[in-house]
C-alpha cells in the first residue's frame, strides 16, 4: 500500500482544518503568552504565581477538552451521517457536563485556593501571588466550558473559522486590558497579577456572547436553538459514556500528571517555576500545528467512518502517520531556533534564563516524538472508536514510568532540574513504539454504531 493516498479532497480538508485549528490554538495561546510576558515584566514572583495558577486551570481545560473531544468523535460520525437532529442532542449532552465540571472546578479553586497553591511550592510570596490571581480567575470557568462545547459542535461539522476570529478577538482584548490593568494606565490603578485576572475573565465573557451571536445569526449547519440543551437523549446519553468516559479520564489524569510535574519542579525553586512557565507557553506556540493535526484528524477520521467508508480508513491512516512525522521535523527546528530569541522580553534571573534555555532545547527533540505519538493515538486511534487506549497508555507512562523516576530525580538523588525534566519528558518518545504498533496493527477500527434510524438510513443510501 502506497504511504500517500491520492485523493485531493482528503489533503484539503486535513490541511484546511488544521491550518484553521492551529491559527485558533496559535491566537488561544497568544493570550496566554501575552499573560506570561506582561506578568514576566512585573516580576518573577508574579510569574511563577501564574504559572502555578495556571496549572489549576490546566487541569480544567483537559476535562472540559475531554467533554468536547468525545463530542466530536461522536458528531462528526453524524455529520458523515448528515444527521443533525443526533449532533444537537450530543452538544446537549457535552454542554451539560461541561457546565458540570466548571461548576466543581470554581468551587475547589474558590474556597481552598491557598491550599491548592501550596501542594506546588513552599514560596510563601509565589503562593500569595497565585492566590490573588486564582480566586478571580476560577469565575472564567464557566464561561470557558459553555464556549468550549459550542465551538467543538461547529468544528465536529467541519465549520471552524470562527474559532479563528473567536481568538483573534480574545487576544486583541486580553492584550488591551493586560497592558492598562498590570501596569495602570490611562488612570487605572495598577493591579498587578489581578489585572491579569480581571483582563482574562472579561475576555472569556466577550469571547462567550461572540460565540453565541455566531451560532443563534450565522450558523447554517446545525441551527442550534436555546431548546436543544434542554433535552437529553438517554440511549446516547449511554453511548456518549461508554465513549467519552475513557476520554474524560485520559484527560483528567494527564491534566493532573501535568500539574504533578509543576509541583516537581515547583519544589526546586523559584527560579525552575518561572523557567518551566516560559518555555512551556514557547512551546506550545510553536506546536500548534501538531495539536491541530490532532483534532483535525479527528474530525476526518469520523465523518469517514460516518459515511461508511470502512476501506478508506486504513490508507488514511498510513497517510496521517507520514504528515505527522514531517510536521514534527519542522516544529523542533522552528522551536530550536526561536529559543534564543524570546528570552530577551522577560525579566528574570540569570538562573531562570539558563534553565529556560535547557528546557526548550529539550523540548524541541522531544515534540518530534509528540507530534507523531499524540495525534496518532488521540487522533487516528481515538477518532476510529478504540477510546480506552489512550487512557491506558497514558496511566501506565505517566503514573508508573515518568513521574516516580523524576520524583527520585529531584528528592532522592538531588539531580539537577535538567535532568528532572528530561524525565518528565521521556514519555513523548517512548510513546511512540507503542503508537507505531497500534496504529499499524489496525484493531481499532470501530464501524458506525449508530441509535438514529435517520442515519442508519442516510449511512445504507
Amino acid at each position: 500500500m502506497s504511504l500517500f493516498v491520492r485523493e485531493t479532497l482528503f489533503y484539503k480538508t486535513f490541511f484546511t482544518l488544521t491550518l484553521i485549528i492551529g491559527l485558533q490554538n496559535l491566537i488561544t495561546f497568544g493570550v496566554n503568552l501575552s499573560d506570561n510576558l506582561m506578568i514576566g515584566g512585573y516580576s518573577e514572583s508574579a510569574l511563577s504565581g501564574v504559572a502555578i495558577a495556571n496549572q489549576i486551570q490546566f487541569v480544567l481545560q483537559m476535562l472540559v477538552m475531554g467533554v468536547s473531544e468525545g463530542l466530536v468523535i461522536m458528531a462528526s460520525r453524524y455529520w458523515g451521517a448528515n444527521d443533525i437532529g443526533s449532533i444537537k442532542r450530543i452538544a446537549s449532552i457535552g454542554m451539560r457536563l461541561s457546565i458540570l465540571v466548571g461548576l466543581i472546578m470554581w468551587a475547589i479553586v474558590f474556597f481552598f485556593p491557598q491550599s491548592l497553591l501550596s501542594l506546588f511550592t513552599n514560596d510563601q510570596s509565589v503562593i500569595a501571588e497565585g492566590a490573588k490571581f486564582i480566586k478571580i480567575i476560577c469565575f472564567s470557568y464557566i464561561f470557558f466550558s459553555v464556549t468550549s462545547i459550542l465551538l467543538a459542535t461547529l468544528r465536529s461539522v467541519e465549520t471552524v473559522k470562527i474559532g479563528f476570529i473567536l481568538s483573534s478577538t480574545t487576544l486583541i482584548i486580553n492584550v488591551c486590558l493586560n497592558y492598562v490593568l498590570i501596569y495602570g494606565h490611562f488612570g487605572f490603578s495598577s493591579l498587578g497579577v489581578q489585572g491579569s485576572a480581571i483582563a482574562t475573565l472579561s475576555s472569556r465573557i466577550i469571547e462567550l456572547i461572540i460565540v453565541c451571536i455566531f451560532v443563534k445569526r450565522f450558523d447554517r449547519k446545525i441551527l442550534l436553538k436555546l431548546r436543544d440543551f434542554f433535552t437529553i437523549d438517554m440511549e446516547l446519553f449511554k453511548h456518549y459514556v461508554k465513549l467519552g468516559s475513557p476520554i474524560l479520564m485520559s484527560n483528567f489524569i494527564w491534566g493532573i500528571a501535568m500539574a504533578t510535574q509543576t509541583s516537581v519542579l515547583g519544589h526546586m525553586g523559584e527560579a525552575a517555576i518561572a523557567a518551566n512557565s516560559i518555555a512551556t507557553t514557547i512551546f506550545q506556540i510553536v506546536s500548534v500545528v501538531v495539536f491541530a493535526s490532532a483534532s483535525a484528524t479527528t474530525v476526518v477520521i469520523g465523518k469517514t467512518i460516518g459515511e461508511g467508508h470502512m476501506d478508506k480508513i486504513k490508507a488514511y491512516a498510513k497517510t496521517l502517520q507520514m504528515l505527522y512525522l514531517i510536521i514534527g521535523l519542522c516544529t523542533g527546528a522552528a522551536l530550536f531556533i526561536a529559543k534564543d530569541y524570546v528570552l530577551d522580553f522577560y525579566s528574570i534571573s540569570a538562573e531562570a534564563r539558563g534553565l529556560a534555555l535547557q528546557f526548550m532545547t529539550v523540548l524541541s527533540i522531544t515534540v518530534c516524538g509528540t507530534a507523531y505519538q499524540m495525534p496518532s493515538l488521540t487522533g487516528i486511534v481515538r477518532s476510529g472508536g478504540d477510546t480506552k487506549f489512550v487512557l491506558y497508555n497514558d496511566t501506565i507512562f505517566m503514573w508508573l514510568i515518568v513521574l516516580p523516576a523524576s520524583a527520585l530525580c529531584a528528592f532522592v538523588f538531588n539531580l539537577s532540574p535538567l535532568v528532572t525534566f528530561i524525565c518528565l519528558k521521556s514519555d513523548q518518545i517512548l510513546k511512540c513504539f507503542v503508537a507505531i504498533i497500534k496504529v499499524n496493527r489496525f484493531k481499532w477500527i470501530r464501524a458506525f454504531d449508530s441509535y438514529s434510524p435517520e442515519a442508519k438510513e442516510n449511512v445504507a443510501l
